[in-house]
């Protein structure tokens, strides 16, 4: 399986199975990023990192800090899909890691707010 991104009518391609979801929270401007594995029960959550607190946005309890980010595991099930909504408040938006680089969720239009959608493909 591979990741795919459905977008506007458009579906790209990404040959990976682990990936890690990355945006700045729109009013702390502190970096999140979630890591995630593709099985055969739908995208797994291996982990979530924040670089801060703040605006409604604590760490849960569980959670551990490295000097830099507060780690943790959050309890969800496997997903079949992401839906990455745009706010266009946070500037660079969603990005898609991995193999050590970082590509940007593409917009159709700027003017478009539209969500994005990440899942599996065969």
């Amino acid at each position: 399986m591979n990741l795919c991104l459905l977008l506007g009518g458009k579906q790209l391609l990404y040959a990976t199975t682990a990936f890690t979801l990355a945006w700045t929270h729109s009013v702390e401007k502190t970096r999140w990023e979630e890591d995630w594995q593709i099985t055969a029960h739908g995208m797994e959550i291996v982990e979530a990192r924040i670089e801060g607190s703040g605006a409604g946005m604590e760490p849960p309890a569980d959670a551990r800090f490295d000097g830099r980010y507060w780690r943790y595991r959050p309890l969800l099930p496997p997903q079949p899909r992401i839906v990455l909504a745009r706010s266009g408040a946070t500037g660079g938006d969603w990005q898609i890691c991995f193999g050590g680089r970082c590509h940007d969720v593409p917009e159709e239009d700027p003017a478009d707010r539209s969500a994005a959608v990440l899942a599996p493909c065969p």
